[in-house]
């Protein structure tokens, strides 16, 4: 197993960071780095940047516009990111949408909807979640009943993420209602946004941000061409983009760069008596058992990173990235929580004066360690990874 780069891994390492350091504007790193709200033109100026370069999609083929990294520069890439704090490139349509398509779709489905997603003009989004079906996503009750060439599409989702930008919506539905085994008889369908009978209702967060939404689907009229795969089959298709997605959910590169952050910040703070936080022996044994588990998981992933280079595809036990990889996100919002103190405001105040007494620095602490709850429960919850890797991976 070798887990260092080699000289021309290293050398692409540098182009990178380098090419990110000029091309990176300096108001979306900025807003990154505060933790700062992204809207859709921000999330789609940095893909059209990324696209133009031809770096937006790295695991795509070449002949769809792929820049034809191998598996370790694809690593390379995303970790440099992270600590340049770009924004990110949105998942559901280049990371999941589009790999789900590459590998189920067929040739028109692929020919209609990958360019959109590669150029930023379409812009994609989930529709998985339901109430009562989360982590338990079988149990979902959405249901597309066949008419023809149609497929009627009545139900509701949740949790959707960024669902009042979206103009086409990825959905799992269940298309039969009689079979036993919960996983069969669901299916994968692509849904136009702009579809009669769709509703789109925010879901306000306790930080005043609005995210997620629901989306209600009332006799929604969908083309069968939309289905991707064979109809019943759609968990299979499931299994495959959640795959995709908990390989990118550790965010080595961005824990680095909130680490170093909190590190700076510590040794800025002090008590009454003008000593440093950092030199307080509790605060500074959790910061260190913090960085040493972001050292583990970053080992981690470069033997997967081994793995995969040898053509062996990730397997159950990538659950470990998502696992350890979310619980430290979270433990770093909440050091910097405890860094802070009381300095650590819930919103961030406006007014004429707002820019000149408030500490930007600070202005998103609170809601970032609120929103960073989730971390744990997307993309399938610890738990259920838990699961995963006991009965896939250790056989119990």
């Amino acid at each position: 197993m070798d887990l260092n780069y080699s000289t021309e891994e290293a050398a692409f390492r540098d182009e990178v960071r380098g090419w990110l350091k000029d091309n990176l504007p300096e108001d979306l790193r900025r807003k990154t780095a505060a933790g700062d709200h992204l809207d859709k033109d921000d999330l789609l100026r940095w893909h059209k940047i990324l696209a133009k370069k031809g770096w937006v999609a790295p695991a795509w083929p070449e002949e769809w516009g792929g820049p034809g990294w191998n598996v370790t520069q694809r690593y390379i890439f995303e970790e440099e990111c992270g600590l340049a704090g770009t924004p990110p490139i949105v998942a559901f349509g280049v990371t999941m949408c589009a790999q789900v398509l590459l590998k189920f779709g067929s040739p028109e489905q692929k020919q209609r909807h990958l360019p959109g997603i590669y150029n930023g003009d379409v812009f994609w989004v989930q529709g998985y979640s339901e109430p009562g079906s989360g982590s338990d996503l079988a149990s979902l009750k959405t249901r597309a009943d066949r008419r023809g060439d149609t497929y009627v599409v009545n139900g509701q989702k949740i949790w959707t993420t960024l669902g009042q930008y979206g103009g086409w919506i990825f959905c799992l539905v269940r298309t039969d209602f009689e079979s036993k085994i919960r996983q069969e008889g669901i299916s994968f369908l692509l849904i136009d946004m702009k579809t009669p009978g769709i509703t789109v209702s925010p879901l306000i967060l306790m930080d005043g941000g609005h995210e997620v939404n629901e989306v209600f689907f009332d006799n929604v009229e969908v083309p069968a061409e939309n289905l991707v795969h064979e109809e019943g089959k759609g968990w299979t298709v499931a299994k495959y983009l959640l795959g995709h997605e908990r390989l990118n959910t550790g965010r080595i590169g961005g824990s680095k760069r909130e680490l170093v952050r909190l590190k700076a910040f510590a040794a800025e703070q002090t008590d009454g008596h003008g000593r440093r936080l950092i030199d307080d022996p509790r605060f500074r044994d959790k910061l260190t058992r913090v960085e040493v588990e972001l050292m583990a998981l970053e080992i981690t992933n470069l033997r997967f990173l081994d793995a995969m280079r040898g053509g062996k595809p990730p397997g159950a036990d990538v659950s470990m990235l998502k696992i350890r990889g979310t619980e430290i996100q979270q433990a770093l919002t909440e050091l910097m929580m405890q860094a802070a103190g009381p300095m650590a405001a819930p919103f961030k105040p406006t007014g004429p004066q707002a820019a000149v007494d408030f500490d930007d620095a600070l202005a998103h602490l609170a809601p970032r360690y609120a929103n960073y709850r989730k971390t744990s429960i997307y993309a399938g919850s610890n738990e259920i990874q838990r699961n995963i890797i006991a009965k896939a991976t250790l056989g119990l």
